[in-house]
């Protein structure tokens, strides 16, 4: 059962949901507090665009196991961002090899993702009266993306507000945690019901790997995505 709160915040959210753990996991931290939940996928081209089926099941899953939780569930929007992978010469948008790139970061990093990600967020947003941002992107166990850093999010917020003329918050839940308290969070907010659902139906391996089911999900257990998921798990489970 999600874990009780003393009131409902009336505010009205939107959730980057991919379908993976991290946004799974914000999708229920914004269910148990705010009114009014709606979530954003985005179709980018993405070698990993199993999860784009993924996101839906959890929806599902979420509406099924949780009826308090399905009663703030709103409408789920799907944009369709094919334009970035043809601008992105990276892993994430092509077949090619996981690597470090001259920069020192993966080349699984998509330049600009999360930030289009956000105007276009704020941009439903604004249409549909929802004035709370919510993101998975974590500055702790991360792969050093720029753009998944507290200052760049804390930059954006200003800018859409400013741009948009209208208050836009933007959290990021994850932002101080590792993966294993990432696991913690979700056993938190939903229980042995939560973390089953997490490790059946989200995905977050970069190569798109449903075939094995290992204790923490599914995927190709070798992929910086993978490695991260499973040693947070294995140091849940430990601790």
């Amino acid at each position: 059962m999600p874990a009780a709160v003393s009131s409902v915040d009336p505010r009205r959210a939107l959730v980057l949901f991919s379908g993976g753990q991290d946004s799974t996991a914000c999708l229920a931290w914004a269910l148990q507090r705010f009114a009014h939940v709606e979530t954003l996928g985005f179709d980018y081209g993405q070698r990993h665009a199993v999860e784009l089926e993924c996101r839906l099941h959890v929806r599902h899953a979420l509406r099924l196991q949780f009826p308090l939780w399905a009663r703030r569930l709103g409408e789920d929007h799907l944009l369709d961002m094919t334009l970035l992978g043809q601008i992105s010469d990276t892993a994430m948008t092509s077949e090619r090899a996981i690597e470090m790139n001259a920069q020192g970061l993966p080349n699984t990093f998509v330049p600009a993702r999360n930030l289009l990600f956000f105007n276009f967020a704020g941009a439903i947003a604004y249409r549909r009266g929802l004035s709370v941002l919510v993101g998975g992107m974590c500055e702790t166990d991360f792969s050093g993306y720029p753009d998944c850093r507290d200052n760049t999010l804390k930059a954006m917020q200003v800018a859409l507000s400013l741009g948009l003329d209208a208050p836009m918050v933007i959290e990021t839940p994850l932002m101080w945690l590792d993966k294993a308290q990432t696991w913690a969070l979700a056993e938190a907010l939903g229980g042995d019901a939560l973390i089953d659902l997490t490790i059946e139906h989200t995905h977050t391996c970069y190569l798109g790997e449903r075939e094995e089911l290992h204790a923490w999900g599914y995927g190709c257990g070798l992929c910086p995505a993978c490695d991260l998921r499973r040693r947070g798990y294995e140091a849940w489970v430990a601790s």
